[in-house]
């Protein structure tokens, strides 16, 4: 087992000095079935809210030089065997920072929570934002529903035209030219 509160205070540290903030450490079973298990860690670039391929790389490359280092001191953060996927959180992305609650109200959510509220144990609506640790949902059955942060056992953005909308696109400098290149080679 890992114990994911000491691989988030030794990942942070790795993403900060990159300029990434964390948005997620997980422990997973693999996607491929054999018995293996994943650290998924998901970064943001605070300007972009996404990590781009390189930035995926140099943060996993930190990463591994910090746990192999630590290991190599003895300390064993991760039992048995695992591999590392570092992602960008993507369009609908995860909430699971307070500050996620507020930034991205007025979007289409999906929430689910630890102990019901009311007759509730899945919420799906507007994210109406967050007030000190009580985040507030529209939920398209259930009307206003306010939730502790504590029993809020995953939460994620819903894929909406308006949210692809509000999205910042990656780096998208010269993608205007090489549709151009490509008509040049087109008319050769």
């Amino acid at each position: 087992m890992a114990d994911l509160a000491r691989l988030t205070d030794v990942i942070e540290p790795e993403a900060k000095a990159l300029g990434f903030d964390l948005v997620r450490v997980k422990m997973v079973a693999s996607e491929a079935g054999d018995g293996e298990r994943a650290l998924q860690i998901m970064a943001e670039d605070p300007a972009t809210g996404q990590l781009v391929i390189d930035q995926c790389a140099a943060l996993s490359r930190a990463v591994s030089e910090k746990i192999d280092a630590l290991e190599e001191q003895g300390q064993t953060l991760i039992e048995g065997t695992y591999h590392l996927e570092v992602s960008s959180p993507g369009i609908d992305r995860p909430l699971t920072r307070p500050k996620d609650f507020s930034n991205w109200a007025g979007h289409e959510a999906k929430i689910a929570l630890v102990e019901k509220v009311g007759k509730h144990r899945n919420l799906r609506g507007e994210l109406l934002g967050i007030e000190g640790d009580v985040v507030a949902i529209a939920d398209k059955n259930a009307g206003r529903v306010d939730v502790p942060l504590a029993n809020i056992h995953a939460a994620k953005l819903i894929l909406t035209d308006a949210l692809i909308a509000a999205t910042q696109p990656l780096v998208t400098d010269g993608a205007e030219d090489i549709v151009e290149d490509e008509e040049e080679k087109a008319d050769d």
